[in-house]
C-alpha cells in the first residue's frame, strides 16, 4: 500500500506532478484514480506521473494510468510517465503502455 500519493502543481510552468509510492494494486488503485482526477481538474499544461518510488503496479494500476492518459489527451493536457524503477519499467514495457504514453527516463 502506498505511504501516500503526492500531488504538486508548479504554477510557474503549469505542470502537475503525481508521485506514486510503494505499490499500486487493486487495494490502492482508487487513490491513484482520485489523484489523477484532481490533477486533471487543475487544468495544468502537463501532468507528470513520477514512478521513482513505485515498487509494483498491477493491471488495475496500469488501467488507471491509461484512463488518466486518455482523459488528459481528450482535454489537451500533455501526460507522461517519469523515472520508473527497473521492475516497474519492465511491467510498462510488457504491457505495451510505453508505445502510447511518453516516458522520461
Amino acid at each position: 500500500m502506498p505511504d501516500e500519493i503526492v500531488t504538486r502543481l508548479d504554477p510557474a510552468d503549469g505542470t502537475t506532478t503525481v508521485a506514486l509510492l510503494g505499490e499500486v494494486d487493486v487495494l490502492t488503485v482508487d487513490q491513484v484514480r482520485v489523484a489523477l482526477e484532481e490533477a486533471l481538474a487543475a487544468r495544468p499544461r502537463e501532468i507528470v506521473v513520477d514512478l521513482s518510488n513505485l515498487d509494483f503496479i498491477d493491471s488495475t494500476g496500469l488501467g488507471a494510468l491509461i484512463s488518466g492518459f486518455q482523459r488528459a489527451r481528450d482535454a489537451g493536457i500533455a501526460f507522461r510517465l517519469a523515472h520508473p524503477t527497473r521492475p516497474v519499467r519492465q511491467i510498462l514495457v510488457l504491457s505495451g503502455l510505453l508505445e502510447v504514453v511518453e516516458l522520461t527516463p
